[in-house]
């Protein structure tokens, strides 16, 4: 078996890609579903990325459910970017049309996560209807998938 090794520079990249999309993503959600819809609060919308790992605990663990769901944010963003970094040397179509990929793998974040994993993690969960997906799209797409793909092609020192 074959260990990928990322070296420095590859890490910087990464991690930038990640603290970049994570911080406009959880922003983002904050802002349009916290500040615009009033649907919840940013507190809220962290315990429940926590309760995605603790369940309904989250709900009622306060500051640290709160941090816990915050570092499980990015770590999610982490692992996408990640992700992004590793197939982009493999696919030309990645370092020729930068914005397409972008727009594309925020499409694809939000397939992987609306469809595969928050399904599984909370059984039962129905998908979202049109309008919410439309806007859960265009934050994944604005806030992660273009981020990620502009800083991961982003000449490397």
């Amino acid at each position: 078996m074959r260990v990928l090794k990322i070296g420095r520079s590859g890490r910087n990249t990464i991690l930038s890609a990640t603290l970049v999309a994570g911080t406009l993503d959880i922003l983002a959600a904050f802002l349009v579903y916290a500040v615009i819809l009033e649907k919840t609060s940013p507190a809220r919308i962290l315990m429940s990325i926590a309760s995605g790992v603790f369940g309904k605990a989250a709900y009622s663990g306060g500051t640290p459910m709160i941090i816990t769901g915050l570092l499980l944010h990015f770590l999610i963003a982490f692992i996408f970017s990640t992700f992004y970094y590793l197939i982009y040397p493999g696919l030309p179509i990645l370092r020729r049309r930068k914005l397409l990929s972008g727009i594309l793998y925020g499409i694809f974040i939000w397939l992987v996560m609306n469809l595969g994993v928050l399904p599984i993690v909370f059984k039962g969960m129905p998908l979202p209807d049109p309008g919410a997906a439309l806007t859960g799209i265009a934050i994944v797409i604005l806030a992660v998938g273009i981020p990620i793909a502009y800083i991961v092609s982003a000449p490397r020192k």
